[in-house]
């Protein structure tokens, strides 16, 4: 799909991927609805594209908030895009993980961009060409210590995206998944960052994603994972798991440090 022809709802539009995102999509043309729940961060990237942007502030987590967004696409209309792009984290160990925050995180990754999609499906499916656009993460394939739940929605995420390509193969709508690795956003705390320049992980910019989903757009990819040697620890992981399980126990007593801090 070229950006130019690109009509896009973008949920977490206020986050850090997010805000680089709509940057690069309104450079090359698309005309964009936003949402997400930082109305002053929404209103700034309002003001310097006012002709490309469309605003609505709402809480995915809640239905009320989904019909908002409903709502404003059909008015938006026509619809040839839709990018799942909230999402949050939590560092932690899964024992320390209260109920309330396992709750909240499954519900903003997995069951906001479920419900969406969902309602939004008939506007996508009466376009000639229409995608769908979800926001994975490289622990959508491998799962990590101190990320448990997150992993978990987004191998959930990764799920819901290949079996929905594959449902809607005769129609209109291609379902992509992209799958960043660390990014050096508020998402990521300061415990995380510096549990990533202990273990020498590499963190990308949110620029430097957001071009990839651009890219990926614009070729129309199925999926694509960012980073080396992350895609290659994504292979690894799903041929010869145990040398992850390997790697990853070597790393432990580190990510407990950083994951045990208060």
């Amino acid at each position: 799909m070229q950006l130019t022809a690109c009509r896009a709802l973008i949920s977490g539009a206020s986050g850090g991927i997010g805000q680089a995102l709509v940057e690069q999509l309104c450079a090359g043309g698309a005309q964009l609805l936003l949402t997400g729940r930082d109305q002053a961060a929404l209103e700034a990237l309002q003001q310097r594209f006012p002709t490309q942007i469309s605003l609505v502030c709402a809480d995915l987590s809640q239905a009320d908030g989904r019909a908002q967004v409903v709502h404003a696409a059909r008015a938006f209309a026509p619809l040839n895009c839709l990018i799942n792009a909230a999402g949050i984290n939590q560092f932690c160990l899964f024992a320390e993980q209260d109920e309330q925050a396992i709750d909240r995180l499954i519900t903003l990754n997995v069951s906001a961009p479920l419900q969406l999609t969902r309602q939004l499906l008939p506007l996508l499916q009466a376009q000639p060409q229409a995608l769908i656009v979800n926001l994975g993460s490289i622990f959508g394939s491998i799962g990590h210590a101190g990320f448990s739940t997150y992993c978990a929605s987004k191998f959930a995420l990764r799920g819901f995206s290949e079996a929905l390509r594959r449902e809607l193969a005769d129609s209109p709508v291609r379902v992509l998944y992209l799958a960043p690795r660390a990014t050096r956003t508020t998402m990521n705390s300061a415990r995380v960052q510096a549990m990533n320049e202990a273990l020498q992980v590499s963190m990308d910019e949110p620029q430097q994603v957001a071009r990839q989903i651009c890219q990926a757009i614009i070729h129309e990819q199925p999926e694509r994972y960012l980073g080396w040697p992350e895609k290659l620890f994504v292979r690894l992981n799903s041929l010869l798991p145990r040398l992850v399980d390997k790697a990853v126990r070597g790393q432990l007593m580190t990510i407990k440090r950083f994951a045990g801090r208060t």
